[in-house]
C-alpha cells in the first residue's frame, strides 16, 4: 500500500469480527452441503498462539528515529501484539517504513509485508477515531505529547510516549491530572528502568546495600549547539507542516528546524526551545528517573535547586542550554549534582549513588556496574527485600494494558522525572537558589521562576 490512506471511523471490533466472520464461513459452508466449517486452532487461540481478538492492537503515532529504531519492531514481532495503524505528518516516512523496519534490531523480513498492508495516516486523530486500535505509541517530537496523549486518553486509548512527557511544568501536572480522570493505562517510555545495571543498582540503594543514602550524581551526553536563524525554505511536498508545528508557534519551514528531509538525521527540533528543552530534560529524563526511583521520590521532587548553565543567543534557532551544572537538595537531605559529560574521553552517561557504607555506579553504553566497596555487587539481598520485575519497558505497557495494573512508570512518575529535569533548566535561567514545594510545585522564593513553569508565549493550547 503505498502513499496516504485514509479511513473513517469503524464500529466493529476485531473479536465482533472474527466471530461474524466465523459464521458466515460456517453458514455459507452449510449452504453449500459442506458440514460445519472447521475455523483454524490459531483463530482460537489454541496451539500456543494468540487468537488475533485477544492481540492487542497498536497505532504508531510518529515513525521518526526513536520509533524505527526502538519502537516499531517491538510491537511488529510480539505474537500479542498487532500493529494496525501507521501516522506521520512526513508521507515519505510513511511510504518507506516497510524499507526501512526489517532492518532495525528485533526487525524480521516479514515485516515489510506487514507494514505495506497497514493503513498509513497523516493525521493522528484519524487513528485515535479508529475502534480497533486498543492502545497507541507516541513518538513525535516533545512538544506535541502532552496535546495527543490526553487527546488519546479522551478518546478511550492506552497510551505509551516518549519521554519527557512535556515542555513545561503546567502542561506535565495537566495531562498527568487528565489520564488519572480516565480508564487510561499509561506508561513513560524511558527503558532506563528495564537496564540491568541500573535496575540493579537501585535496588542495591534501596536495600541498603550502601548504607545511608547521601548523594547522587548523573550525567548525560549532550550534541546540542547553538545555530542563527535560517533562510525560509518551501515546505517540502511531503511534509504536513503545519500539523507538524501544531500547538507550537508559527514559524516558518526551514529544514534544520524540523528534520533532514528523506533521512533519519539527528532532527533540529531536538536544539530549539519550541519542540524540546535540548539534552538537559530529553536525555536526562532517563536517568532523572532512575534518581528518583532510588531515592523513593518518584513521586514527588527536590526541595531546593540551584544551577549555572552556557546559553546560546536566544534569537537563534538552536537555543537550547548547552553546559550546565545543576545542585538539588531533597528533604531527605540527599543532594544530587547533574552536569554533562564531557564532549571527549571515554566516560559515558551515568547515575552514581553515595552512602554511609560506599558507593555504586552505573554507566550506560557499554552498560557497566562498579561499586566500592565491590563486595556491595554480590551482596544478597534476601527473602524480605525490595525488589522490582525487571521487563522490557513495552512489554511492561502491553501486560498493564491486558490487566489493567499502573505501569513500572506511569503518568506521574514520568512527569516527576520530566519536572526534575525542567527545574534544573529554570535554575541555570534565574542563577538562583531556588526553594521548591513539590506538593504545589511552585517555587517559594522566586516569582521570576515561576513564570517558566507555564507555556510561553505563542504556544497555545492545541484542540484535539
Amino acid at each position: 500500500m503505498g502513499g496516504v490512506v485514509m479511513h473513517g471511523k469503524r464500529s466493529l471490533t476485531r473479536r465482533g469480527f472474527l466471530q461474524r466472520a466465523a459464521a458466515a464461513a460456517a453458514a455459507a459452508a452449510a449452504a453449500a452441503g459442506a458440514g460445519p466449517a472447521i475455523v483454524p486452532s490459531s483463530v482460537l487461540g489454541a496451539d500456543g498462539k494468540v487468537a488475533p481478538s485477544n492481540r492487542i492492537t497498536v497505532g504508531m503515532l510518529a515513525l521518526g528515529r526513536q520509533a524505527m529504531a526502538r519502537n516499531l519492531t517491538v510491537f511488529l514481532r510480539w505474537p500479542d501484539t498487532q500493529v494496525v495503524a501507521l501516522c506521520d505528518v512526513d508521507r515519505w516516512r510513511l511510504d518507506t517504513a516497510h524499507e526501512r523496519a526489517p532492518g532495525q534490531p528485533g526487525g524480521a523480513p516479514e515485516d515489510a509485508e506487514t507494514l505495506k498492508t497497514c493503513p498509513h495516516y497523516t493525521d493522528f486523530r484519524d487513528v485515535l477515531a479508529r475502534k480497533d486500535v486498543d492502545a497507541v505509541m507516541i513518538s513525535t517530537p516533545d512538544h506535541w505529547h502532552v496535546s495527543m496523549a490526553i487527546a488519546a486518553a479522551k478518546a478511550g486509548k492506552d497510551v505509551c510516549c516518549e519521554k519527557p512527557l512535556s515542555l513545561c511544568i503546567a502542561d506535565g501536572r495537566i495531562l498527568s491530572d487528565t489520564i488519572g480522570k480516565h480508564d487510561c493505562v499509561f506508561r513513560t517510555d524511558s527503558e532506563f528502568r528495564s537496564i540491568p545495571v541500573f535496575h540493579r543498582a537501585c535496588e542495591l540503594v534501596i536495600n541498603g546495600r550502601i548504607g545511608e543514602l547521601k548523594t547522587m550524581r548523573m550525567a548525560v551526553p549532550n550534541w546540542n549547539e547553538p545555530l542563527p536563524q535560517q533562510p525560509e525554505m518551501p515546505v517540502p511536498e511531503e511534509l504536513d507542516y503545519d500539523l507538524w508545528l501544531g500547538p507550537a508557534p508559527r514559524r516558518p519551514y526551514t529544514e534544520k528546524r524540523v528534520h533532514p528531509r528523506k533521512s533519519y538525521g539527528r532532527p533540529g527540533w531536538y536544539a530549539n526551545q519550541d519542540y524540546c528543552n535540548g539534552a538537559l530534560v530529553n536525555w536526562g529524563h532517563h536517568l532523572a528517573d532512575v534518581v528518583q526511583w532510588a531515592n523513593g521520590t518518584e513521586r514527588s521532587g527536590p526541595g531546593e535547586i540551584e544551577g549555572t548553565g552556557d546559553f546560546p543567543p536566544a534569537d537563534g534557532l538552536w537555543n537550547v542550554i548547552l553546559g550546565f551544572n545543576i545542585e538539588y537538595r531533597y528533604t531527605n537531605g540527599v543532594e544530587l549534582f547533574y552536569t554533562v559529560v564531557p564532549p571527549t574521553g571515554e566516560k559515558k552517561p551515568y547515575v552514581r549513588f553515595e552512602g554511609s557504607g560506599g558507593w555504586i555506579q552505573a554507566d550506560y553504553g557499554p552498560d557497566k556496574l562498579t561499586a566500592e566497596p565491590e563486595s556491595i555487587l554480590t551482596a544478597e539481598l534476601g527473602a524480605d527485600a525490595v525488589r522490582f520485575p525487571l521487563k522490557n519497558e513495552k512489554r511492561d505497557f502491553i501486560d498493564c494494558v491486558k490487566t489493567r495494573a499502573q505501569t513500572m512508570e506511569d503518568v506521574e512518575v514520568g512527569h516527576r522525572a520530566t519536572s526534575l529535569c525542567q527545574l534544573g533548566y529554570i535554575a541555570c535561567q534565574t542563577g538562583e537558589r531556588l526553594k521548591w514545594d513539590p506538593a504545589q510545585e511552585r517555587f517559594l522564593n522566586s516569582d521570576a521562576a515561576n513564570k517558566p513553569l507555564t507555556r510561553p508565549p505563542g504556544r497555545e493550547p492545541w484542540s484535539v
